[in-house]
């Protein structure tokens, strides 16, 4: 079992007030980090917008395969929208046990904006994937979906506005030439930021798991439900998981409902202590980060790496899911990730002089879900 790495940890307060010190932001993302910051003292809000949003992942997840259709927007490579079956697994089969929703934020900056705004060489002919619109669920299909999704993902982006601030003041110390208040600006005004809302399904347990899980420990394929990668954004912000029992709480709708749905209950712990985000550490090592409920965490992107020219690094990281042998009743994992990044004409590499928008549209070329 992989160890525990416990994340560097700073104030909210701190970060308003300018006093994180440039050894604590190089710990956490320097060339020698997790490339990973975990912010306590969150606003009060966010337990109760983190606890409705993630219980609106499964009563997502359990809508009728009708109402998913409906949200899935292919010409986007499903980068807007609902998908479910459309990824696949490091061992090249479909992943059927992770929903996914995506959301533009570009309502940060304008709450008439439903994508980024489009520019001379990026329009929604040829860059669909970042100027493809919300798909949203009509209100009576899921009441008051829109409106948390909204509200949890503008507190994120606001503390992410904060530890943009704190990599700028690091920047302008360690890179000459650097901007000031670049990041901060890029992450405040950006159009292009993306949500994920993810949706673990219940696994059915067989005979042969524990059989299959003890073979895949000693052969050190820890990441087969997610093979590991780079968010190509410049901070992830992130929730803790939460991980429900859709058979003592079934996420289903009542069409009777009107504002908003009830939140599920949330299970106190995972019952799987291998569920959750691992982090490939600089040595190679692969230690389990555990995000605490009422923290919000940021993980180092691309983005943010070729910014800095490489004095923060970008985190390979994966995520595994509740193993259904390690439970009874239908454990479903929930969490939010929401990917600030640079509008699509704001320059990543300054030497080179490549926006955004290019270094994207390359990625998403080489990640295209088939």
């Amino acid at each position: 079992m992989a160890a525990i790495a416990h994340a560097v940890t700073v104030s909210l307060n701190d970060l308003k007030n300018g006093t994180v010190s440039l050894e604590a932001l190089e710990e956490a993302f320097g060339p020698d980090s997790l490339g990973i910051l975990v912010v306590k003292d969150v606003p009060a809000e966010f337990a109760e917008l983190r606890h409705r949003l993630l219980s609106y992942s499964s009563y997502l997840g359990n809508l009728p395969k009708s109402e998913l259709d409906r949200l899935e927007n292919e010409k986007a490579k499903y980068l807007t929208g609902w998908s479910l079956g459309k990824e696949t697994l490091k061992n090249g089969q479909v992943d059927n046990l992770k929903g996914s929703y995506y959301a533009n934020c570009a309502f940060y900056v304008d709450p008439s904006l439903s994508c980024a705004k489009p520019t001379e060489e990026f329009n929604p002919d040829n860059f669909p994937e970042y100027l493809s619109p919300n798909l949203w669920p009509q209100e009576s299909t899921l009441p008051g979906f829109k409106p948390t999704f909204e509200d949890l993902c503008r507190l994120i982006i606001d503390v992410a506005v904060l530890v943009a601030r704190a990599c700028d003041r690091f920047a302008e110390k360690q890179i000459a030439g650097y901007p000031a208040g670049y990041l901060e600006g890029v992450v405040k005004t950006s159009t292009t930021t993306k949500a994920r809302l993810l949706h673990y399904f219940p696994e059915e347990a067989t005979a042969t798991d524990a059989s299959k899980e003890s073979n895949k420990e000693e052969e050190g394929d820890e990441d087969d439900w997610c093979a590991t990668h780079l968010d190509h954004g410049c901070l992830t912000g992130l929730t803790s998981a939460m991980f429900v029992d859709e058979a003592a709480t079934p996420p289903i709708v009542n069409p009777s409902v009107n504002g908003s749905l009830p939140p599920l209950g949330e299970l106190p712990t995972s019952p799987d202590p291998k569920a959750g985000l691992y982090i490939k550490s600089r040595t190679g090592q692969t230690v389990q980060v555990k995000i605490p409920r009422d923290c919000i965490a940021f993980q180092t992107g691309e983005a943010l790496e070729r910014i800095t020219g490489g004095k923060f690094k970008a985190v390979p990281h994966f995520v595994r899911g509740a193993r259904a042998e390690m439970s009874a009743g239908r454990i479903a994992r929930n969490t939010l990730a929401v990917f600030t990044q640079p509008n699509l004409g704001d320059e990543v590499d300054m030497e080179q002089h490549i926006t955004f928008g290019e270094f994207a549209r390359g990625i998403v070329a080489k990640n295209t879900v088939s």
